[in-house]
């Protein structure tokens, strides 16, 4: 599954990013998270992504998230890339997901 999201990730987006994402959870399914469409991107987006990767984590679901340029240098900055499997293009998190 892709959950593509556009805009921004913030502090008064982050409340529906993390209710959608918990939601589809249930599904039981490895899920790309494609932040490619995304403007900005701040600390409270940071932590409902890593929320998600510990959700996830604990579930043992396989996940990973894919950004554009500004997004990825965002999460390489606070050196999370490793952590949210940042993967450089969606075909590139797919197989990720494969393996």
């Amino acid at each position: 599954m892709v959950f593509t999201f556009k805009g921004q990730l913030d502090a008064f987006s982050e409340k529906q990013f993390k209710t959608f994402v918990t939601n589809n959870l249930k599904n039981d399914l490895p899920f790309v998270i494609d932040l490619t469409k995304i403007d900005f991107l701040d600390s409270s987006g940071l932590g409902a992504l890593v929320q998600t990767s510990k959700e996830c984590k604990k579930s043992k679901l396989g996940f990973s998230v894919v950004g554009n340029s500004r997004v990825a240098q965002t999460i390489k900055l606070v050196r999370l890339g490793d952590f949210l499997n940042l993967k450089s293009s969606l075909e590139d998190a797919l197989n990720y997901l494969k393996n």
